[in-house]
């Protein structure tokens, strides 16, 4: 869809504008496409409490229940309730391994629709598009699918056998630029765009009323410079609510440390892999250092590993703390990274086995001794260093580390990676978004200061007609950033239903 720059009237104000095409997005079209789920004659829920709750009115959608006594008495793995509910609404005790069918029947009722447009930088699917596309996702197959569309169904189709019933992110962007598409979806998204502000406008005229004023460019191709040639065309549209749904994955979190500018530090995965294409990376190169424990660090590992390049990996939890994600996946399901962890555990090394330098020591000896360490153990050519931290980046490739007992160790390698998660670019919201956080001192992260949100309208605490959904809300797993969509399309539907009744009421009196 193309967007025109020009002047928006009261009357071409749209009810909803949702910032980012990513699953979140797409899923909140969905639902305010007219796509209304029910429960099913024929359903029946595992939790017979819940079971009960939807047996008291089931001629009513879920967009007409209240979900908050819904939720009640349910638990999971994630802290946002109606992201439960949905999420156990869709796939029933999946967390135990079950398959039992959803008691959701889901039916296209056009005359629920609530016109709404999607903005979002590339193609719908969001960050996905960006992944790199071999290796599996973490989530198994059917919790990255979308209501209405079964994804391993679709994966046969494309004649691909599911291995370890698990899909690569080119599969999942692939499947979610389908699914827009297959659900009709289309004509309510705008690719391509940059939102560049939004703010709250009151309107003064025959009604008195405010609404959202979002600007920004798209991309489209501009004849006058030749086919294929490309322009960014500024673009003002009208909303009575905002939805966020960015995602987090725009700006690499950064250590802040002396020397992470310099040019063999990195903070992508990618820049990982161009240096493999390259050829600069081999079992004679110095060693990686990869720092970070989560996934993409792991991943990262697993890269190197592949080549014979020795790898440093330096994170500040404990091996054991519960909270490192490792400890929290299942063995069977992600068998590379319960090898990291593997390594993470039996190749340890701490402060007092690898000769430290106070930055003056002899570096050549400290090389060698290194060396030696790495060719020993299970997992030769790999250490790993918990409860370090990184103190600075030297620019002749030499990097300084500092364990939990103040003990200095220098490390010379061919590049670093920093790989500790990323923040949200919500450069568009005065003062990036800060004031809408849970503590508005910081900035907007996805586990440490998320949006606060209602929980169950993910209406902006401190925002009204402000809604935000997905990891803006600590939620990183598709399977629970559907609920988002949910509690949002209950919530628009609850205040359509108040205005009506509001207008009913005026035209009797």
């Amino acid at each position: 869809m193309d967007l025109h720059n020009k002047d928006i009237l009261p009357r071409e104000i749209l009810p909803v504008v949702v910032i980012g095409n990513g699953p979140s997005g797409i899923c909140l079209s969905y639902l305010l496409s007219g796509y209304t789920p029910y429960l099913s004659p024929e359903g029946t829920h595992p939790n017979p409490l819940l079971q009960g709750k939807l047996d008291q009115q089931p001629h009513l959608s879920l967009l007409e229940l209240d979900l908050e006594y819904l939720c009640e008495g349910l638990e999971g793995r994630s802290s946002n309730p109606v992201a439960v509910l949905f999420d156990s609404l869709l796939l029933p005790d999946s967390d135990f391994g079950l398959e039992h069918a959803s008691p959701l029947l889901w039916r296209y009722e056009p005359e629920r629709a609530t016109p709404h447009l999607v903005l979002g930088k590339g193609p719908p699917g969001g960050a996905w598009h960006a992944m790199e596309g071999s290796m599996l996702t973490l989530s198994l197959a059917n919790w990255m699918e979308l209501p209405g569309l079964k994804l391993k169904e679709w994966m046969r189709e494309k004649r691909r056998n599911v291995r370890n019933d698990r899909a690569t992110p080119a599969e999942i962007a692939s499947y979610y630029q389908h699914y827009v598409n297959q659900m009709g979806l289309e004509d309510s998204f705008a690719c391509g765009t940059t939102v560049t502000s939004i703010q709250r406008v009151n309107y003064e005229g025959a009604s008195s009323r405010s609404f959202w004023k979002v600007q920004g460019t798209q991309k489209r191709e501009a004849d006058e410079l030749g086919e294929g040639s490309l322009s960014e065309v500024p673009f003002i549209v009208c909303a009575d609510y905002v939805v966020l749904a960015t995602g987090t994955h725009d700006i690499p979190a950064r250590l802040g440390v002396e020397g992470e500018g310099l040019p063999f530090v990195c903070h992508s995965f990618w820049e990982l892999e161009a240096a493999i294409s390259r050829g600069q990376l081999d079992h004679t190169s110095d060693p990686v250092l990869v720092v970070g424990a989560g996934l993409t660090a792991a991943d990262a590992v697993l890269a190197a590993h592949h080549l014979n390049t020795p790898v440093y990996h330096a994170f500040r939890r404990s091996v054991t703390d519960p909270g490192l994600i490792f400890n929290q996946l299942p063995k069977l399901l992600y068998p590379e990274y319960h090898k990291v962890h593997q390594m993470m555990t039996q190749q340890q090394q701490h402060g007092q086995d690898i000769p430290s330098s106070g930055g003056t020591g002899t570096l050549v000896d400290q090389q060698e001794n290194n060396t030696a360490s790495m060719s020993t153990g299970s997992y030769p050519g790999y250490i790993s260093l918990p409860k370090h931290r990184v103190v600075a980046f030297k620019p002749d490739r030499k990097c300084v580390l500092e364990g939990e007992d103040g003990c200095r160790t220098v490390l010379q390698v061919s590049m670093a990676l920093v790989l500790i998660g990323a923040h949200p670019n919500l450069s568009f919201l005065p003062e990036n978004g800060r004031p809408l956080g849970l503590n508005p001192q910081e900035p907007i992260t996805c586990r440490r200061n998320p949006l606060e949100v209602d929980p169950y309208t993910y209406e902006s605490v401190s925002e009204g007609g402000l809604y935000a959904m997905g990891p803006l809300v600590g939620e990183n797993f598709v399977r629970f950033l559907k609920g988002g969509a949910l509690a949002i399309a209950s919530d628009l539907a609850k205040k359509q239903r108040a205005k009506e009744e509001n207008r009913t009421t005026l035209r009797v009196s």
